[in-house]
């Protein structure tokens, strides 16, 4: 979607059409979706984390700064969400952890296309072996191509953080892919 169209889409949005918020939905789900799924683990909790980003886009948009750009401020929403969302689970005990993983439900998120689109198997289950901090920049960097600055900025910390959380997540992925033919590592890139 351009950008024109999607600060015409904000504005509306800002009016209060719910038409409009639809369509921003439509144009940005399945990047938003794809993201939260590497950070957060368990299928339920993705859709709950993906309700709160969008709610919080819908009650934050007023303060939305137009002159920066879109994209990266839906991604700093998407990052504080997911923050908040492992606070809460830190929180929480493991019993209510296992009677949601017995019930939970089949969804339309959980379907590969959305959010493996261009990931292979091995390669998403080698980043889901990352430390939580790891996985985070690795999809940053991978899946959304921002540089280390972009991800200090975005994840508010120094960018020496992002540079050895990005160098350690790397080793890690190059030690579980093993000797994964080049083409195969250029998949991360395929986004």
């Amino acid at each position: 979607m351009q950008n024109d169209s999607m600060y015409q889409l904000l504005t509306k949005m800002k009016d209060g059409s719910q038409e409009a918020f639809h369509t921003l939905y439509e144009a940005t789900y399945q990047d938003v979706y794809r993201t939260v799924s590497f950070l957060v683990d368990h299928q339920q909790d993705r859709e709950d984390v993906m309700n709160e980003i969008y709610i919080q886009m819908w009650t934050s948009l007023a303060t939305y700064d137009t002159n920066r750009p879109f994209r990266f401020w839906l991604h700093g929403l998407v990052i504080r969400q997911v923050q908040r969302f492992r606070v809460k689970s830190w929180r929480r005990f493991r019993i209510f952890e296992r009677i949601r993983a017995f019930t939970r439900e089949e969804s339309h998120w959980d379907q590969p296309a959305v959010w493996m689109d261009g990931t292979s198997q091995m390669i998403s289950q080698a980043i889901y072996k990352l430390t939580d901090k790891q996985r985070t920049v690795i999809v940053l960097r991978f899946f959304h191509d921002y540089t280390l600055e972009e991800m200090a900025t975005l994840l508010g910390i120094p960018i020496g953080t992002v540079k050895s959380r990005y160098h350690a997540g790397l080793q890690t992925l190059r030690k579980t892919l093993g000797n994964l033919p080049p083409e195969r590592m250029e998949e991360i890139h395929d986004y």
